[in-house]
């Protein structure tokens, strides 16, 4: 198993988490089989989602910090894609190249000063920051400014296949998912990720054992940006469109959402929790035109059910 948290062959989360690796790999084969290529776009959709919220689950789940700024490096690596095939620049890696070293040098100076405050402080000047840029977004009337940016071309991941198809976008999603899905799991069972944890149980405690807080949350809130700048990348591949919305507070809100509905601090959470919000929002809006109505209670009624959402609920069933 990819991801041992201390399982045995007979644990629920083990066949479990096995189960959605496998059906995720299936998903072409399963589209092939309805008929119709939808599903696998939305299946898509969904492993992007995740990798956005598996990169906020390294601040939100492990580090206790609420951020909802997230949504400005999604934006932003859609938005490096977009302007640079408009100046005909279609090469994926220097397009990725770019939108990472720019992702990097603006969480370092947004995280650097959020990080001076705590609690509400933190929250509201992430948002700002987001909002900065959304509005900077919708200036740049040369590239669509509010109506969006559509991409004329996919970037070209030699030697990779051709992003055009379908089958090979999915399949470069799912590859970079499982790669975060490790690399979280890796993180946060290191001498690092306990450090985080730390910080999150007891910062007074962490403080008077030397440890340098704005360090490792800050190292946190880089590699969050990067996750959701190369999930960015692969939106704007996806939908062949870039937009303000995709910087919206509201893409930051859904986010934790999906987090929280996952399950924060586990790693399959995001995933579980992307999956199944994505799925309730196509099941309900095609049943009814006021399906937020109905979605809300659905999601109350997890978060009253189990605090660390879906997964945290199959973890307790799992360890009795």
């Amino acid at each position: 198993m990819l991801f041992p948290e201390s399982l045995s062959w007979r644990s629920p989360r083990l066949w479990l988490a096995s189960t959605l690796v496998l059906l995720l790999l299936l998903v072409p084969l399963l589209s092939q089989w309805a008929g119709s290529s939808f599903y696998l776009s939305f299946a898509t959709r969904i492993v992007v989602f995740a990798i956005a919220v598996s990169g906020l689950n390294l601040v939100l789940g492990y580090g206790g910090l609420i951020s909802m700024g997230h949504a400005l490096y999604v934006g932003l690596g859609a938005y490096v894609v977009g302007i640079s095939a408009a100046n005909g620049l279609t090469n994926g890696w220097a397009q990725l190249a770019i939108a990472l070293a720019f992702a990097a040098a603006v969480a370092l100076v947004t995280g650097l000063v959020s990080l001076r405050t705590r609690g509400i402080g933190f929250i509201m000047i992430t948002l700002a920051f987001n909002q900065m840029f959304y509005f900077l977004a919708v200036s740049l009337k040369q590239y669509g400014g509010d109506d969006g940016l559509p991409l004329n071309e996919r970037s070209a991941l030699a030697p990779l296949p051709a992003l055009d198809g379908k089958l090979a976008l999915y399949y470069l999603c799912l590859a970079t998912l499982l790669i975060v899905m490790l690399l979280v799991w890796r993180l946060v069972h290191s001498r690092f990720g306990y450090v985080l944890r730390g910080f999150q149980a007891n910062e007074r405690r962490m403080l008077a054992a030397g440890y340098p807080r704005v360090r490792y949350q800050l190292s946190a809130f880089v590699l969050l940006a990067l996750i959701c700048t190369v999930a960015g990348v692969l939106q704007a591949n996806l939908t062949a469109f870039v937009a303000p919305s995709y910087l919206s507070w509201r893409a930051s809100g859904e986010l934790i959402l999906m987090a929280v509905l996952g399950g924060i601090g586990s790693v399959f959470g995001p995933l579980v929790g992307a999956a199944v919000l994505l799925v309730l929002e196509e099941l309900l809006s095609g049943m009814t035109q006021h399906w937020m109505a109905i979605l809300g209670p659905l999601i109350l009624l997890v978060a009253l059910v189990s605090q660390r959402g879906l997964w945290g609920a199959i973890r307790r069933w799992g360890a009795r």
